[in-house]
C-alpha cells in the first residue's frame, strides 16, 4: 500500500499539536488537519464517491484545499485540481475529459462553476466551501462543504491504494490541441516530495513556508504543500498573490522559505513597499515555471542576502526534474541537474543525444514520469518514446553536464508561470465575425516573462478596435490567457502551403522590444 496522504498521516501522529497551517489569524494543527480531512473522506464515501473514482477540486489557497485533497487521496479517490481562473466552458471540459463525479468548489467562483457543473452529465455532486459566516445562498442541490465535516466522524480507515494507482490528475495545457491530464501515481507524488524535501531544499520540519504559488498548480502543489506536510513543517497561506502582502506575512509569521515563479520576486523587488517590511527570516528562495531573468535574481540575492535557486518541471514529471542542488555552486540562468533518480538527455528530432552546448529537445525518464495522458493512447506514445518523456523544450547542456532552457521547441507561451497555448485564443479569436486571421505569440514582459499578443487581419468591409477583440477574449477565456495586445494587418505572413508564419511574426516582436 502507498497512499500520498501518508504525508499528512505521518506528521500528525508525530506531532499531533503542532500547527500545520495558518491563514491570517486562523491555525489548524496537524491533528486538526487530519481529522478535517478524515471527515471529508467520509463524507464523500457516504455519497457514493468509490475508490478509484475521480473528484475535482475549485479551491484558492485556503485551509480548505489541503483538507480536500488528503480527504480524496484517504477515500481511495483521484484529485483533479482545476485553475480557479477557469471560465464555464473551460470548467465544463475539464469535468467531462476527467470523468469527475463531484466538484469541490470556492463560493466564490460559483457563478462561473455552477453554469460549467450544469452542463455536464457524469458529475453529480456540487460541494460548495463557504467562509466562516458567509451568507451565499447555496444553488439547488448544491452541498455545503461545512455541514458534511460537522455531520462526519473525524477518524477514517485511509483506503488502501497501491504506488501505481493515480493519485491526482493534472491538466496542462501542452502546446496543440485541448489540455491534456497527466495522470501521476502515489509513487511520483510521493517520492518528488520527498526527494524534494530529503535532497533539494535543505529545509526541516521547523520552516515556515509561504504558500502563494496556487496549490493547484503543480509546482505548489509538491514544493510548497506536500513537502512542507511530509516535514512536519508549517504553511502559512496567501490566496493570491500581493508584492505587499506577501511581504507582511514574511515578516508576521517569519518566513524561512519561499518558492514563486520570476513574476513574483520581480515585483518583490520592485514594489516600494515592500522595503517597509523585515525578510531577515529568509533563508530558502526557490524559483521555477519558467525562467528566471539573471539580473532580477542577482538584483534579488543582493538585496534580501539569499540565493535563489532554480529548478525546473513540468505536469508531467510531478513535477520537479532538475535543481540546481545545494551542494554545488548555484548557475545562475541553468536549470540545474536532474534529481536524484532522474535522467535527462538533450537530442535531436532523431532521439540521438546531441554534444554538450548543442540545443536539443530535453527529454526525461524516472521516477517522476507520469503514467500517461488521462484515456489519450496516442498522445502518451508522442510524449514517452523508448522510455523518455520528450519535454517541448529546447535546451543545451554544458561541459559540468548543467541544463539550461532556451525556447521551446513548439508555441506555448509561459505567462507569470502559466502555460498558455496560442491555438485556443486563435480558435476564438476565429470565431468572432470580422476576424479573417489570427495568430497568437508571447512578447517578451519584463515582470510576467512573456505576454500574449494577437496579430489579426481583418476581413475585407468589416471593423473591429483592439479592445473589442481583446474584450471578446476577456469575457471566454480565463484571466491568464486573454491577449493583452492587439497588432492589425492587412493580412499575415505565410509558406507556401499557406501555413502562417509564426516564425516571422516572433523575430518582429523580438525585433520591436530592442
Amino acid at each position: 500500500m502507498l497512499n500520498l496522504a501518508l504525508l499528512l498521516e505521518q506528521s500528525a501522529r508525530r506531532d499531533p499539536g503542532k500547527v500545520a497551517v495558518i491563514l491570517d489569524d486562523y491555525r489548524l494543527r496537524y491533528a486538526e488537519l487530519n481529522g478535517a480531512a478524515n471527515k471529508l473522506a467520509g463524507a464523500l464515501a457516504k455519497l457514493g464517491v468509490q475508490p478509484g473514482d475521480h473528484v475535482a477540486l475549485m479551491l484558492p489557497n485556503t485551509p480548505h484545499f489541503p483538507i480536500s485533497y488528503y480527504g480524496i487521496l484517504k477515500a481511495g479517490a483521484t484529485v483533479v485540481p482545476l485553475n480557479v481562473l477557469f471560465k464555464q466552458h473551460e470548467i465544463q471540459y475539464h469535468l467531462e475529459d476527467s470523468d469527475a463525479v463531484a466538484l469541490i468548489v470556492w463560493e466564490g467562483f460559483l457563478g462561473e462553476a455552477v453554469q460549467g457543473f450544469r452542463k455536464t452529465e457524469t458529475c453529480h455532486n456540487l460541494i460548495v466551501v463557504q467562509a466562516p459566516g458567509s451568507s451565499t445562498e447555496l444553488p439547488e442541490g448544491a452541498l455545503s462543504f461545512n455541514q458534511l465535516l460537522a455531520d462526519a466522524a473525524p477518524t477514517f480507515d485511509t483506503v488502501p491504494t497501491r504506488p501505481d494507482d493515480t493519485a491526482v490528475i493534472l491538466y496542462t495545457s501542452g502546446t496543440t490541441g485541448r489540455p491534456k491530464g497527466a495522470e501521476l501515481s502515489h509513487f511520483n507524488m510521493f517520492f518528488n516530495a520527498l526527494v524534494g524535501a530529503e535532497k533539494l531544499l535543505g529545509v526541516t520540519r521547523d520552516d515556515i513556508f509561504l504558500a502563494t504559488l496556487p496549490l493547484f498548480h503543480s509546482f505548489g502543489q509538491t514544493a510548497v504543500m506536500n513537502i512542507s506536510l511530509y516535514l512536519g513543517a508549517t504553511m502559512t497561506m496567501l490566496p493570491r498573490f500581493d508584492p505587499v502582502k506577501a511581504a507582511e506575512i514574511m515578516q508576521r509569521d517569519r518566513v524561512t522559505v519561499f518558492e514563486g515563479v520570476p513574476t513574483m520576486y520581480f515585483y518583490l523587488l520592485n514594489h516600494p513597499e515592500v522595503g517597509n517590511y523585515d525578510l531577515s527570516a529568509l533563508r530558502r528562495c526557490v524559483s521555477g515555471g519558467s525562467s528566471m531573468p539573471v539580473e532580477v535574481m542577482h538584483a534579488f540575492n543582493k538585496k534580501y542576502n539569499v540565493t535563489i535557486i532554480e529548478g525546473y518541471g513540468l505536469s508531467e514529471t510531478s513535477p520537479i526534474a532538475s535543481f540546481n542542488h545545494l551542494d554545488r555552486p548555484v548557475k545562475p540562468g541553468s536549470i540545474g541537474t536532474p534529481i536524484w533518480g532522474v535522467e535527462m538527455r538533450v537530442v535531436d528530432p532523431e532521439g540521438k543525444t546531441v554534444p554538450a552546448g548543442e540545443l536539443g529537445e530535453i527529454v526525461i525518464r524516472g521516477h517522476n514520469v507520469m503514467k500517461g495522458y488521462y484515456k489519450r493512447p496516442e498522445a502518451t506514445a508522442e510524449a514517452i518514446r523508448g522510455g523518455w518523456f520528450h519535454s517541448g523544450d529546447l535546451g543545451r547542456q554544458d561541459e559540468e553536464g548543467a541544463f539550461y532552457v532556451v525556447d521551446r521547441v513548439k508555441d506555448m507561451i509561459i505567462r507569470g508561470g502559466f502555460n498558455v497555448y496560442p491555438r485556443e485564443i486563435e480558435e476564438l479569436l476565429y470565431g468572432h465575425p470580422a476576424v479573417a486571421e489570427a495568430a497568437v505569440v508571447g512578447v517578451p514582459d519584463p515582470a510576467l516573462g512573456e505576454e500574449i499578443k494577437a496579430v489579426v487581419a481583418l476581413k475585407p468591409g468589416h471593423s473591429a478596435t483592439e479592445q473589442e477583440l481583446i474584450d471578446y477574449c476577456k469575457e471566454r477565456l480565463a484571466a491568464y490567457k486573454y491577449p493583452r495586445s492587439i497588432e492589425f494587418r492587412e493580412s499575415l505572413p505565410k509558406t507556401a502551403t499557406g501555413k502562417i508564419l509564426k516564425r516571422e511574426l516572433k523575430s518582429a516582436q523580438a525585433a520591436n522590444a530592442t
